[in-house]
Order: C-alpha cells, then sequence, then structure tokens
C-alpha cells in the first residue's frame, strides 16, 4: 500500500508540524498506568525533535470531554522539551514562539465538539498552525474526525513510522504464510463478522472464542443462559465450515462458582465466562501447526476476573514459533501486564480500527492521506 511517509517529506527545519498522536492511555492516580503507546511513537517524536521542526501535538484521551492530558504532557516532558496549551488560542502562542526541535501539546481534543463533526472550520483553524499534517494515531483513523480526515484536505500530508509499521504487519494477514490462524474473541458479533468471513477464503482455521462463541452455540441450538448473545445471524458458511472452531467446554458462572462443563451442557441460570481445558488443548494444537497466527480479542469475561483462558493463550502464543500479530484493547492488556510485548511479532495498538482494516483493507485516515494535497515541503 502506498504511504506518503514521514522520512519522505523533505527538510522540516523550521517547519510547523501538527502531530495527530494516539495519546488515549489509561491514567491512575493522576499518572499514566501504561505508557505502550507513548513508547511506541518515540521514533517519531524524536524524528521530528531531531529534524528540528516545530510540532504541535493533539489527541484525545477518553470520552469524557473534562478529561485532561495533563498526565500525558508530565509523562513527554521527563523526554522531551515541550509546552502545554489548554487552548487553541494558547496553542497558537506557544506555536509562534516555539524554538526549532520543540513540542507544544495541545489540551483534549474531546474539549472540541467540532472535531467528531469533522467540522470544516475547525480543520481550517487546526490546519492554520501549521506547514504539514503528519498521522501517528493508526487507532481512532476509523473515525471520520476533523483531525483524522479533515486536516489532510488542507496540508501535505504524512504517516508517521508507527502508523506505516500497522499498515504494513496487518496486511501480512491478506497472504499470510500458510498454515495460518486466526482466534477472534471478545463480544460484538456483528462487528466480527465479516472478518469471519473474510478469513474464511485466507486462512486454514478461524478460532471463534469469547462471546462470540456464544452465536454459534445458540445457533447450533444449544441452551446459552444468561450467557451474552448478540443479535445477529450467523450465516451457514460458517456454521458448517470445517475451518471454523470453537471452544469444545467452557468455564460457566453457577451458583458455586465457575465451573468446566461441555458448551452444549450450560444451564439455563448459567453464564459461559471463558474457555475450558480441553478447548485451550484444542487451540494449542492449532497454533503448534501454524506459521501465521492473528489474535484479536480475550478468551473470556477477561474485566471480570474470569481471564485464565486468555492469560494461556498469551502465554501459548508468545512461546510459539509462528508470527504471531496481536490486538485489541483486551488482548493488548493482557499482553502487556504478562510483559510479553517484545515476544509478539507485531502488536497493533488498534482495536477498533485493526478490526475495520482487516476486514476492508483501509480506513478513512488512510484513505486521507493518499488523497492529500502531497504537497512537497519546500526547503
Amino acid at each position: 500500500m502506498n504511504l506518503p511517509l514521514l522520512k519522505d517529506a523533505g527538510t522540516l527545519r523550521g517547519k510547523r508540524v501538527l502531530l495527530r498522536l494516539d495519546v488515549d492511555v489509561p491514567i491512575e492516580n493522576g499518572g499514566l498506568r501504561d505508557t505502550f503507546r507513548l513508547e511506541r511513537a518515540r521514533k517519531t517524536l524524536e524524528f521530528l525533535r531531531r529534524e528540528k521542526a516545530k510540532t504541535l501535538i493533539f489527541g484525545h484521551i477518553g470520552r469524557d470531554p473534562s478529561a485532561t492530558l495533563k498526565a500525558v504532557y508530565n509523562s513527554l516532558k521527563e523526554n522531551f522539551p515541550i509546552e502545554f496549551a489548554s487552548t487553541l488560542e494558547a496553542a497558537q502562542e506557544r506555536m509562534h514562539a516555539a524554538r526549532e526541535g520543540t513540542f507544544v501539546l495541545l489540551e483534549n481534543l474531546r474539549r472540541f465538539p467540532e472535531e467528531t463533526r469533522n467540522d470544516e472550520a475547525f480543520a481550517k483553524k487546526l490546519a492554520s498552525l501549521a506547514d504539514l499534517f503528519v498521522n501517528e494515531a493508526f487507532a481512532v483513523s476509523h473515525r471520520k474526525h476533523a483531525s483524522i480526515v479533515g486536516i489532510p484536505q488542507l496540508l501535505p500530508s504524512y504517516s508517521g513510522f508507527v502508523f506505516a509499521e500497522e499498515v504494513e504487519h496487518l496486511s501480512r494477514a491478506f497472504s499470510p504464510e500458510h498454515p495460518a490462524l486466526v482466534i477472534l474473541g471478545g463480544a460484538k458479533f456483528e462487528t466480527k463478522l465479516p472478518l469471519v468471513t473474510k478469513f474464511l477464503d485466507i486462512a486454514d482455521n478461524v478460532y471463534v472464542c469469547g462471546a462470540l462463541a456464544n452465536d454459534i452455540y445458540r445457533a447450533r441450538g444449544y441452551e446459552m443462559g444468561v450467557s451474552l448473545v448478540s443479535d445477529c445471524a450467523i450465516k451457514r458458511e460458517i456454521l458448517e465450515s470445517p475451518k471454523v472452531h470453537v471452544p469444545s467446554d467452557v468455564v460457566a458462572r453457577t451458583a458455586s462458582g465457575g465451573v468446566e462443563k461441555g458448551a452444549d451442557a450450560v444451564g439455563k441460570d448459567e453464564k459461559i465466562v471463558d474457555a475450558g481445558t480441553d478447548a485451550l488443548a484444542d487451540i494449542r494444537a492449532l497454533v503448534e501447526k501454524a506459521k501465521f497466527v492473528l489474535w484479536n480479542g480475550p478468551l473470556g469475561e477477561y474485566e471480570a476476573g474470569f481471564d485464565q483462558g486468555t492469560i494461556a493463550l498469551a502465554q501459548m502464543l508468545a512461546e510459539c514459533d509462528a508470527e504471531t500479530i496481536v490486538g485489541g484493547g483486551d488482548s493488548l492488556a493482557v499482553v502487556s501486564k504478562l510483559g510479553l510485548l517484545e515476544r509478539f511479532s507485531f502488536v497493533s495498538t488498534g482495536g477498533g480500527a485493526m478490526l475495520e482494516f482487516l476486514a476492508n483493507g483501509t480506513l478513512p485516515g488512510i484513505e486521507a492521506l493518499q488523497g492529500s494535497f502531497k504537497l512537497k515541503v519546500s526547503s
């Protein structure tokens, strides 16, 4: 896929750069609980500093407009010369006075409702602060927001280093080395159904787990008790495909706690919360044969404490010889907590963006970069 790359932007010394960064990081007790996303962006930040650009960083955190990026600012200033701007006016003043190789961080984009509306006037305000735009926020590039698709219509635009790596590595799933295994967990079958269907034609095996498997169980006539299910109708080609696998046994939450049982033996008052021992053995057999594994989504209700299956899968993939790609919020949280980030071939920062890219082969943010003016930055 052809992307305009930051490294090809030409001379950046003294240039004003708008950097859309993924700063949606977890905050705990006023500090960052996890710095993975910021660490991934370090290469782009160091490049802009080394090239003597004047960079305005902007992004969002959470959904609450009152949330602040002060903790992100405090983290960044440990390694970079940076100032904080609580308003667009303050950002303009600081950018005007900025020295080469320095940064300004704008407060949470959620405070500007025009952002999610892709308001043209708002995009123009942001674009007026810079000479070029860099998208280093793959994880939100499935959104048609002003900072993602509006600005590239107004400025020469480029992908950051991590953005380009995301596209490169995730694209490998379209023509993987075989045998190829895709593991899809979590919930919301309606959002992942296109992936199951698509990878029936690409992968050798598709393992459906988590709440996604409940929809397949129900379509087979199994009792689901009070387990999470969706309103999604499962296509016959999925139900009948020998490539599609679901856990043969599960952990069901009963009155006496978590109990392992066959997926077809769940009681009316019980809830499926994790994959069982036999299921993990089945997954291991598929993993050991695979040369490529793509994983998105937990095997059970990870946040509710039913995490044994997801942890076992993370450890299993970290130890295998296959090329491994993992993504999705819960999957990423488990891998990070276990200290296994470096054991995977590639860890995607995308959740919804990863799924949409895998389903469609592109994103609004990618198309915006490809369709930007691509004006050469004057030297």
